[in-house]
Formats: structure tokens, C-alpha cells, sequence
């Protein structure tokens, strides 16, 4: 237990572990687990994985594949929250002939996970994320406003009017106000890292924790005492769930195929074990490379110092986080800053498998086309319409006022506002962090392709999850602030039910006819019978009023003038509920 892996001196002078030059062969952090992997329960936060894990993985071995019961019972967990981690490793691993990402819903607890893959999912939900960036001018508004303290995390979970009564006991009436102004100028909503940033952050991970991750996947050499470990080619390939190889957001090659101590081994003979040292020294190779290339690619921020790196990553290790983005072909598709518009997307103009909605306001955003995951993050007062969301997840994230719609197999909404989620989802919803006001309703559109794209990303409309949310903790522990004891077991607010009398169905503009002919004519969804009777007696009374204004004792220009003056009345309502963009309305009258 006590093993370790230490750095191999004759490895590193070996030309032939040394990196490849060739851009295809780069190393890169898989984004999933990290950004849709992880998950605020306590419990799961390890102070020490290793002393923790490697016991585990002793325990179980014999099993190969866990459950959620013996999950459960190992580590002390409720069996909704071993449930939690079973689904949400599905939903993040990186071989997709694995049998736990193949299983129906109902099928992901007896099938169970591979052990090494649990075991690696596990360690990382000790990693905590970059820190959100600023607004470039928080320098000025950092001299009126109290920096990061203990607090942060206790503070977060208070209501607006109590954050603000505190700091007014903190603050001389002066720096008060004048730090409310700051901050309602500088727009402080919160914006994501770029992908850059972010990609060097988990390569410092990485870097620095690489020796205990093979430690856990590593076994005792035959006849040579504890004190040697090697690493079996199957071993070494459960490392493609967090790093691979090629260009970012495609398939890459094999993990094995880009090791030179794997590379092209006979299928018919198992390959021989190499040192865990060996394969230590090559990575960190590897991973110094593409830090070193990141920095080469890219030219540092021009706006200000970088981001306070993760609390886990010396800041040595992170002085990569300056660099800038840059996007890839093959990386995730990105829609960003639409203000004031609508915007439509089909399967045939995404080229990518992942979307990120980001920072995009007072607008109407549809994404029709089978994705495998999407961010929504930053958005206020929008409509945003998810097609069909399959491998991992749906995060939406630091949201105000948004309406989202999507078929999902997940859904994860952290630290959002007075936002409604209409949601054909074959998982409970998780609802993580500070959120206020939330709504939850069954999903409530189609589009004519729309089946089509479920069945291509794996979505059951016979299962809908969507009133069944799971709310976890108030406070990430992910994140790189600290927080005061206590805090972190409080409790996220849960959402509510959108009430039956104020469903409505959502209609998607037809913009393009019989350019995308598809199968689906209604919602595929089935509703609540409270949602079903509430629309019959809505269809009910719109009928009764038609046929009032048809028998009334007007001539036809008044019945005009009721008629145009009752469709004003629905379009500003409609408008004002959904924010649909009153350009379109014509083509949902």
C-alpha cells in the first residue's frame, strides 16, 4: 500500500520514449469526465484517494464489475448517490463498447462499472476547477470589493438582500455604494475559461498526480516483491478514460497504439507488462510536451494576469493557464454573445458532437440536431431548444431566466436563477450549488427529425424523469474556493413543478419546409394526465371563444379588430413568458 512510483533515470534519456512532434500525436485531458464527472457529494471528496482507494480496489477485485449495493456499502453512500455515480460514469467513459454504456436506464445497476474505471472516477473528484474568468476591469472594482476569503462559500448560499446587509457591516457606507456601482457596470456575470485555459489546467493535474493514478491501475511484479509495479497493456488502456491521444474532439488512436512499449503487439500474444516507472516517465513526457506546445500555439492574455490556478496545482505547474484559446475544428462547436436574435443550428451545420451556448442574452437558440454533450452557461432572458442529447450530459450553468428545452439522457443545472426546464430525460435531473427558483416541467415540443435524433443518441421517450430532481450539495467542493466547515453539507434548493395550468406547448418555426422531412409529427413524450386534462380545458376554452366572437353581434371589421387586438394580447404574453423572438411570431400564429 505504501508503494510508489518514482521517476526512472535510464527512461529518460531513452530516445525512444521521447515525445512525437507530430500535432496528431499530442496528448490531451478527455473533457468529459472532467467537466461533466464530477460530482458534489462529500463523501466522495478524498483527502487522501489513495489510502482510500487502494484498500477498494483489494476489496473488490474479485468482483470486477460494482453495483450500486456494493458501492453503496464500500463507501458509506446513500444508494441514490451510488446510483448517482454509476450513471454518471456511463455517461463520461471513453469506450463506448463498454456494457454499462450500451445499457438501457434500467439496465446501468446490474451490469455494474469496471472496476479500474471506478476506481479512476473516484480519484479525480478530487480535482477543482479553474476559477471562473472576471470581468476585465476587476482590478478597479477589486479596490471598492473584499477579495476571496472563507467566507465565499457561506456567503454564496445566502439570499441576495442577506449578501448584501453583510457586506454593508464589512464596508463604510461610501465603499458600499460605490462597490454596488462597480459592480452593476462591470456586468459581473461569470465567464467560462477558454478551452485553452482549461486543457492546461487538467494537463498540470495530471502531470502532478499521474503517479497515483498508475499506482491504482499498476499490479506487483511476479517474483519481485511489492516494491516493483508494472502496468498490463488492458491496464494501460483504462488511462484513455482521461487522457488520448490525436486531435482534440476526434476519435483519436488507440492509447496503447501511441505507447512505444504497447505499439503494435501481437493480438494473438498478451503483451509483456512494462514498469510502472517507465510508463510514469513517458507521460510526463508527453504531458510536458503539450504544455510546452499550448504555450508555443497560443499568445498570452492581454487583458490582465491569469486565472488563480486550482488550489491541487502548484501555480510552477500552472503558469500555462495565460495562454488563449483557440478553437479546433474537431472540438466542441461554440455559440456565443447572441443578443437580441434568434439563432437556429441543424444536425447537418454542426460539426462537432458537443455544443457550448455561452453568454448569450435575450434571445432565441435552437440546436436541432443529436449531440453528445452541451454546456449552457452564462445566459439570461433566452430561449435555448436542445435537439437530442445522448452520451453525457446537458450542464447548464450560472443561468438567469432561461427557458431550456431538451431531450437528454441527463441533465446537471448548478448555480442558476429563476430558470424553467422542459425535459424529456432518462435520468433524474441533478441540481447542484446555489440556485433560486427553479422549475421543473415535462418536456413540451417536436421537430420532424426529432425521433430520429433520439434514437441516434440513445434517448427513450418511454422513459421521463423529469419530476424526479436530485438535489446535492449548496456549495462545490470542486471549486477552488474555500469554504467554512458546516457549509459544504448544506443541501441545494430543489425545483418545483411548473403548475398543469400554466404548460404550454412550444412550437418550433418550420424555416426550412421540406428541407429536413422527418418522421415526428407530435411531442413523443407522453404527458401527466394533470398536464393532459389542463391542455384539454385550455383547447376547451379557446374553442369558446371562437365561438363567441363568430356568433357576437359585430360586423366583420369589429370582429377584426377583437380578433387583431386578442393576438397583440397572446404575443406580448407569449413573448414576455417564453422570450420568443416577436420576428418570429408570424410563423407560430
Amino acid at each position: 500500500m505504501s508503494d510508489s512510483i518514482e521517476p526512472s533515470t535510464s527512461s529518460r534519456e531513452d530516445p525512444d520514449l521521447a515525445p512525437s512532434p507530430n500535432p496528431n500525436s499530442i496528448i490531451h485531458p478527455r473533457r468529459e469526465p472532467f467537466e461533466h464527472g464530477l460530482l458534489p457529494i462529500p463523501k466522495l471528496i478524498l483527502s487522501d484517494p489513495i489510502q482510500t482507494l487502494i484498500p477498494l480496489k483489494q476489496k473488490l477485485a474479485p468482483t470486477g464489475r460494482v453495483n450500486s449495493e456494493t458501492l453503496a456499502e464500500s463507501l458509506q453512500i446513500s444508494i441514490d448517490h451510488a446510483q448517482l455515480v454509476l450513471n454518471t460514469l456511463a455517461s463520461v467513459l471513453h469506450a463506448d463498447a463498454d456494457p454499462i454504456v450500451k445499457a438501457r436506464p434500467a439496465e446501468i445497476d446490474s451490469v455494474g462499472a469496471d472496476l479500474r474505471d471506478l476506481i479512476l472516477f473516484l480519484y479525480i473528484q478530487s480535482y477543482k476547477r479553474l476559477l471562473p474568468r472576471t470581468h476585465k476591469d476587476s482590478a478597479s472594482v477589486a479596490d471598492v470589493w473584499p477579495s476571496t476569503s472563507a467566507f465565499d462559500g457561506y456567503l454564496s448560499a445566502l439570499s441576495p438582500l442577506q449578501w448584501w446587509l453583510t457586506f454593508a457591516k464589512e464596508l463604510r457606507v461610501s465603499e458600499f455604494l460605490s462597490a454596488m456601482f462597480q459592480l452593476v457596470r462591470s456586468n459581473s456575470r461569470r465567464f467560462m475559461p477558454s478551452q485553452s485555459d482549461e486543457e492546461a489546467h487538467q494537463l498540470s493535474y495530471l502531470q502532478k498526480h499521474m503517479a497515483n493514478i498508475l499506482q491504482l491501475l499498476a499490479e506487483p511484479a511476479e517474483g519481485e516483491g511489492e516494491e516493483s509495479l508494472v502496468l498490463s497493456m488492458e491496464g494501460f488502456e483504462h488511462l484513455a478514460f482521461l487522457i488520448q491521444f490525436g486531435e482534440k474532439g476526434s476519435e483519436g488512436i488507440p492509447l496503447s497504439q501511441a505507447a512505444p512499449f504497447f505499439a503494435n503487439s501481437d493480438p494473438d500474444m498478451p503483451a509483456v507488462p512494462v514498469p510502472a516507472a517507465q510508463v510514469h516517465d513517458w507521460l510526463l513526457q508527453n504531458i510536458a510536451s503539450a504544455l510546452e506546445h499550448l504555450t508555443e500555439r497560443v499568445s498570452p492574455r492581454e487583458n490582465g494576469p491569469a486565472n488563480n490556478s486550482d488550489q491541487d496545482v502548484a501555480m510552477a505547474d500552472a503558469c500555462t493557464s495565460s495562454i488563449k484559446s483557440s478553437a479546433s475544428a474537431k472540438g466542441p462547436s461554440f455559440i456565443e454573445g447572441i443578443s437580441k436574435a434568434s439563432y437556429v443550428k441543424q444536425a447537418s451545420e454542426i460539426k462537432s458532437s458537443s455544443v457550448k451556448v455561452i453568454n448569450c442574452h435575450d434571445s432565441a437558440i435552437y440546436i436541432l440536431a443529436p449531440l453528445r454533450y452541451a454546456t449552457i452557461y452564462g445566459c439570461s432572458d433566452a430561449t435555448i431548444i436542445l435537439g437530442a442529447v445522448g452520451k453525457v450530459a446537458v450542464r447548464v450553468e450560472h443561468c438567469e431566466r432561461v427557458h431550456v428545452i431538451t431531450a437528454a439522457r441527463r441533465v446537471c443545472i448548478a448555480n442558476c436563477r429563476e430558470c424553467v426546464f422542459f425535459l424529456g430525460v432518462n435520468q433524474r435531473p441533478l441540481i447542484v450549488g446555489d440556485n433560486h427558483k427553479l422549475q421543473v416541467a415535462p418536456y413540451n415540443t417536436f421537430y420532424s427529425q426529432l425521433e430520429e435524433h433520439m434514437a441516434e443518441a440513445g434517448i427513450e421517450a418511454t422513459i421521463n424523469r423529469w419530476d424526479e430532481p436530485l438535489a446535492l450539495g449548496a456549495v462545490d467542493p470542486h471549486d477552488s474556493l474555500s469554504h467554512p466547515a458546516g457549509v459544504s453539507d448544506a443541501q441545494a434548493e430543489s425545483a418545483t413543478h411548473v403548475d398543469p395550468d400554466q404548460f404550454i406547448d412550444f412550437l418550433i418555426p418550420n424555416w426550412f419546409g421540406g428541407e429536413c422531412a422527418g418522421s415526428t409529427k407530435a411531442n413523443p413524450f407522453p404527458l401527466p394526465d394533470a398536464y393532459v386534462a389542463a391542455q384539454q380545458r385550455k383547447q376547451k376554452s379557446w374553442v369558446e371563444i371562437k365561438k363567441l366572437i363568430k356568433e357576437a353581434p359585430l360586423d366583420d371589421s369589429r370582429k377584426r379588430e377583437v380578433s387583431s387586438a386578442l393576438h397583440v394580447y397572446f404575443r406580448d404574453w407569449l413573448y414576455g413568458n417564453l422570450h420568443i423572438q416577436l420576428s418570429e411570431f408570424s410563423h407560430l400564429s
